[in-house]
């Protein structure tokens, strides 16, 4: 049987927790945290993204995150928090579930960039 976007993003949703941008400040001030921004590169370049993200398009995000891959982003630690956001959310519970999927343990999705951009600087 198909499965579609929304059973999809109701897995993702499951699979990863949802934080707010308060959550996501106090665990990047603990430390050992990645910030990932799972957006396109022009949307990054239209808007900015938050201060110490990685920008991995969510095309290439399998690739950045294994460390057997010829394109590993050294960033992409297992021991480390990830907290992932995209425009609206939707790509960064994908995202996340991804990452589950690949061993990560602690990754949280904030959502869309909107919700974070007033309690995280730019």
């Amino acid at each position: 049987m198909a499965t579609s976007v929304n059973q999809m993003l109701e897995a993702a949703n499951a699979a990863v927790p949802k934080i707010t941008s308060e959550q996501a400040a106090e665990m990047i001030n603990q430390g050992n945290t990645l910030v990932v921004d799972v957006r396109d590169a022009p949307e990054v370049a239209a808007s900015g993204k938050i201060a110490g993200a990685v920008n991995v398009s969510r095309g290439m995000l399998e690739f950045r995150a294994d460390p057997e891959s010829p394109y590993h982003d050294k960033a992409f630690d297992k021991s480390k928090t990830v907290i992932l956001y995209c425009a609206s959310g939707g790509r960064s519970a994908l995202a996340g579930k991804l990452l589950k999927d690949m061993g990560y343990e602690n990754v949280y999705n904030v959502g869309g960039f909107k919700d974070w951009t007033g309690a995280v600087e730019k």
